[in-house]
């Protein structure tokens, strides 16, 4: 099977389903770009686990990762493998002594594993060619001024007007997550997100 090795690229709120949270995925050798919908308690655990903040207690995909690693087996990469009726399937390789073994997954759990273990995303090629798209070169543009920190018309570095109400929103998400306040965590998120969107 052909693949190509992607990355994450950025994480939403998805208004128009429900609840729900796109996960934008690109192609790490190429600008191909793939968007997943996944639901708010996977994103909410991927985020987590980007941002480096830790849970009191052990989260479902924490939890998951701890019994792999205590058998003594290790995840070396997670691939998106099919598409079928606009769903998405995954596997994950979990190596175990010279054994090498597929799990199928949800590309959801599947990536919030792959995050916890640095392990390797991979989407199959036949999948790339059938949901992923190529940016305008203007939304390649932008997406490389945000990154840059940079205004696009005029390249001098973008003014945060909006860093302190970031800060303390940050802050306030820390706190929901310690007193395991997980409703309060996902509407502090979604006011960060739009927050950045402004930024943005």
């Amino acid at each position: 099977m052909n693949k190509v090795q992607v990355e994450i690229l950025g994480l939403s709120a998805s208004p128009s389903s429900g609840g729900a949270y796109a996960l934008l995925l690109k192609e790490v050798y190429g600008v191909r770009r793939l968007p997943i919908i996944i639901g708010s308690f996977e994103a909410q655990s991927i985020a987590l686990e980007m941002e480096g903040i830790k849970p009191p207690r052990p989260l479902t995909h924490d939890l998951l990762k701890s019994i792999i690693d205590n058998l003594g087996a290790s995840i070396t990469e997670v691939i998106i493998d099919e598409l079928k009726e606009n769903t998405f399937y995954a596997k994950i390789k979990i190596e175990i002594a010279t054994l090498t073994n597929e799990i199928d997954s949800r590309p959801s759990d599947a990536i919030a594993l792959a995050v916890r273990a640095g392990a390797p995303l991979f989407v199959a090629e036949d999948v790339m060619r059938l949901a992923a798209f190529v940016p305008s070169s203007e939304e390649a543009e932008e997406y490389e001024a945000d990154a840059e920190g940079l205004d696009k018309e005029s390249k001098t570095p973008k003014k945060n007007i909006h860093e302190t109400k970031l800060a303390q929103l940050q802050d306030q998400l820390r706190e929901a997550i310690e007193k395991e306040d997980y409703e309060r965590a996902a509407k502090i998120r979604d006011e960060i997100n739009k927050l950045s969107g402004i930024q943005n």
